[in-house]
């Protein structure tokens, strides 16, 4: 049962949310790479960073994907790092879990899927240009006994404060 489409925002947007990390925009937008799992038997799709970064213990950075997903509603995307990092450098997310909703797509940024990472070691950690450093699995949610909700996403990170 398919619930889900990755695609790959605009160029115009990615350059924009990737500015304030480095002006090489040479060929980083035709490099992206769609998440896919790496088995048949994997529950997470990988992303793949565009960008080089190096974090001191400490350092955080937030790192464009280059990625939207449409989510059909009922859907959550939730964003985990992949277990190497995790072990190697004690790399998380800055939010701890990163949660995709259904509408994020329609937000004004295209739905760009940008990753807040901190490097929680004690040594010095790279994520290489096309490396895979975060996994995301689709979830089914449910929702409580309250008053249906009409509110419209806009934004993106607390967008909705």
């Amino acid at each position: 049962m398919k619930i889900a489409d990755f695609e790959v925002v605009s160029k115009k947007q990615f350059e924009s949310d990737l500015k304030d990390l480095c002006n090489c925009f040479d060929d980083l937008y035709d490099r992206i790479k769609i998440p896919c799992r790496a088995t048949k038997g994997s529950a997470g799709y990988d992303f793949y960073s565009p960008i080089e970064v190096t974090l001191k213990p400490g350092d955080f950075v937030k790192i464009p994907t280059g990625i939207r997903c449409r989510i059909d509603e009922g859907y959550v995307l939730e964003l985990y790092p992949r277990s190497s990092f995790g072990f190697r450098y004690q790399m998380a997310l800055l939010n701890t879990t990163g949660i995709i909703d259904s509408d994020y797509y329609f937000a004004d940024n295209e739905g760009h899927i940008i990753v807040g990472v901190v490097n929680r070691g004690n040594k010095e950690m790279t994520i290489k240009a096309g490396d895979r450093f975060v996994q995301g699995v689709f979830l089914k949610y449910y929702l409580a006994e309250e008053e249906e909700n009409q509110r419209s996403r806009h934004g993106g990170f607390g967008s909705t404060d």
